[in-house]
């Protein structure tokens, strides 16, 4: 029989940890959306290999605890496949050494390559995913789909859910 773990007790992020950010590589969040079985390990940075063993976390992007908006990238075809089936305020999380963050999905939309707007800060906290798009083309595909997300607590359209 095993052990259950214990509960994470709350952990105060403080400024010195804060402003780490890892070397390319090295994974130190995990990406959860059960409604769609998503699982994985975020690395830094969005270079082939990378992506070929987890997610991506955007260089320049803040990472969880700092403000802004936090940006994740990966493959449609591997780990960012369930995505396809992603729907309004389902929650996802991003699960630290310090705490788990909860975010619920606020809108979802398919844009240019190009589009850059994604990826900026718009003065709140937010969580955006980003892949490939559509899922089942061949061939390097021609648009992106992108899921943003909020924390859970200003997620206000899905009180009711």
């Amino acid at each position: 029989m095993q052990a259950k773990a214990a509960p994470r007790a709350a952990v105060n992020v403080s400024a010195e940890n804060v402003g780490n950010v890892p070397a390319p590589g090295v994974g130190l969040v995990r990406l959860e959306i059960p409604s769609v079985g998503l699982s994985a390990i975020v690395l830094e940075g969005i270079g082939p290999q990378t992506l070929g063993i987890g997610v991506g976390h955007v260089p320049g992007t803040p990472w969880p605890a700092q403000p802004g908006n936090v940006v994740l990238a990966g493959h449609r075809d591997t780990f960012f496949r369930p995505l396809r089936k992603i729907s309004m305020c389902a929650e996802v999380l991003l699960d630290t050494a310090f705490r788990t963050y909860q975010y619920r999905v606020s809108a979802f939309e398919i844009v240019d390559p190009d589009d850059v707007n994604e990826m900026t800060s718009h003065g709140k906290d937010e969580l955006t995913l980003i892949t490939c798009y559509p899922y089942y083309y061949v061939g390097p595909a021609p648009q992106r789909f992108v899921v943003h997300a909020e924390p859970a607590l200003a997620a206000a359209k899905c009180k009711s859910s």
